[in-house]
């Protein structure tokens, strides 16, 4: 009589959870051009012309807004090209990525 050889797959469960987010916030300054910041809000954070206007404003007023929320790697990324094209410009433009609270 033939031995049967029985393959039992065995799963493992893995836990899983959604990487932390991070906000990336503008800061409004007295050098930075407003037509710049649009460039900006357009360019690397791909947002239509009315939104990036109304967006600017606000950090004008306000003295600050947040950007959107991204992973950390894509709001950091953003943040450096952001920074290397106001610096290429010479706009002393702010960025920053902080976490985004939960």
């Amino acid at each position: 009589m033939a031995k049967e050889q029985a393959n039992v797959l065995e799963r493992q469960r893995t836990q899983l959870k959604e990487p932390r987010r991070y906000t990336v916030t503008i800061h409004n300054d007295d050098f930075t051009t407003m037509d710049f910041v649009v460039k900006v809000l357009k360019e690397v954070f791909f947002m239509e012309q009315e939104k990036a206007m109304t967006l600017m404003l606000t950090v004008h007023h306000a003295g600050k807004a947040v950007v959107g929320i991204y992973t950390y790697d894509i709001a950091t990324s953003k943040v450096r090209k952001a920074t290397e094209m106001a610096r290429e410009n010479g706009f002393p433009l702010m960025l920053t990525v902080e976490p985004e609270n939960q």
